[in-house]
């Protein structure tokens, strides 16, 4: 079964250290065969939230929206990478995120969060569950945090601290039975 998932990272700071995890978890993902959508808020470079990709006339929206539309349409699953700004997300995964609705309906996120301290984001990420859910696409019981992530990486993006090579292999174990399940079920058809 193929899958594709869109990997969303939320940062758009210079000097950004959170683009170590998501481009780490790109590749684990990839390893495992599944095709990923890299979406970076700087590439997109969406403007801050007046109307959602739902309120163009089709074929109207600025093309960045139609690309991501696209790609979240074409999505099993969102595996989101956040920093803790705050206790919160950042802006700019919140904007990317409430440009759209229906493209997430019935399909499984996973969350990754970082930060600079040793609790690696979580209080972001548990904060990010609600806006998952709300959205329609509920996250996966784990949370796969990156502590310390300035240090955590080296140059090639090898981990430096073992452990987190183990709860990552977990982490995409789970999300990929999630994505499995919910695809199969979206195959029989959806609530409306």
């Amino acid at each position: 079964m193929q899958l594709t998932v869109s990997l969303i990272y939320g940062s758009v700071r210079s000097d950004r250290q959170g683009i170590k995890a998501a481009r780490y978890l790109e590749r684990k993902m990839e390893e495992r065969g599944v095709k990923v959508h890299f979406i970076d808020p700087l590439e997109f470079n969406l403007p801050l939230l007046d109307k959602m990709y739902k309120e163009f006339y089709p074929g109207t929206a600025p093309e960045p929206m139609e690309r991501l539309a696209k790609h979240f349409n074409g999505s099993d699953g969102f595996l989101i990478v956040t920093g803790e700004y705050n206790h919160s997300i950042p802006p700019a995964l919140k904007n990317i995120l409430d440009h759209f609705q229906s493209e997430y309906f019935f399909k499984p996120s996973g969350i990754a969060s970082y930060s600079a301290g040793t609790f690696g984001g979580v209080r972001a990420a548990v904060h990010l569950r609600v806006i998952v859910g709300e959205l329609g696409m509920p996250a996966i019981s784990s949370i796969l945090p990156f502590p310390q992530i300035g240090s955590l990486f080296d140059d090639n993006l090898v981990l430096l601290n073992p452990r987190i090579e183990s709860s990552t292999s977990k982490f995409i174990d789970e999300f990929i039975w999630y994505i499995k399940a919910f695809k199969r079920q979206r195959a029989e058809g959806t609530p409306s």
